[in-house]
């Protein structure tokens, strides 16, 4: 697919979200242009993160939140085995519909920044790619920030991530306790205030 045919095939992806959101009640379409302007080069809300990590990477992370929300202990882990064991708890969390961390494809779909309350899950002819599930970046970013301390990440006071505590998350060593869950936690985190700032979904693929 050609640079003008991946373009018009985005545009039409996000016309047609757009119109399917409107059915359940939220406005939002893809904004023409980004929202941020500045006179920086790089927009101040761009910093460093993964780019891209395994999809099997949110599994982790999502294990931390359904344990936090359940009142367990959050320990690290260091195989599929270990993060096996808890699959249930993170399947009973996710069933109750609630999260928008749990209740979203890992490969596939859309957040957009609209702050509603429970995720969505819009019918099967809107042709909406991840299964019709529609997550808010707002949401996304609470939940993020409410799990920070248990993966041993530092928020600000006003719910902020300072730059020095940015990188340092971006830094940790790979033998680090919750590299894993602090590398996704990053990315999604980051997604998130680009998401908010400019207009634009966040598109999983």
């Amino acid at each position: 697919m050609g640079d003008e045919e991946g373009i018009a095939y985005y545009r039409a992806e996000m016309n047609r979200l757009s119109a399917a959101l409107m059915q359940e009640g939220v406005t939002w379409r893809h904004p023409e242009e980004p929202a941020w302007r500045g006179p920086e080069s790089t927009p101040p809300f761009m910093r460093s993160h993964a780019a891209s990590f395994s999809y099997g990477y949110l599994h982790y992370l999502r294990r931390v939140f359904a344990l936090m929300r359940r009142e367990e202990p959050v320990t690290p882990i260091s195989s599929q085995e270990e993060l096996s064991r808890d699959d249930y708890k993170v399947k009973d969390e996710t069933l109750d519909l609630y999260s928008h961390l749990l209740c979203h494809s890992d490969c596939d779909g859309y957040y957009v920044p609209v702050d509603f309350y429970d995720p969505l899950f819009l019918p099967d002819d809107a042709g909406i790619s991840g299964g019709g599930m529609v997550g808010s970046s707002h949401r996304l970013l609470a939940e993020l920030r409410e799990c920070a301390p248990v993966i041993g990440i530092q928020i600000e006071e006003d719910g902020s991530l300072s730059d020095a505590e940015a990188s340092r998350v971006f830094t940790l060593p790979e033998d680090a306790p919750f590299e894993v869950e602090s590398v996704v936690w990053l990315a999604l985190h980051e997604a998130c205030r680009a998401s908010i700032a400019t207009g634009c979904a966040v598109n999983f693929h």
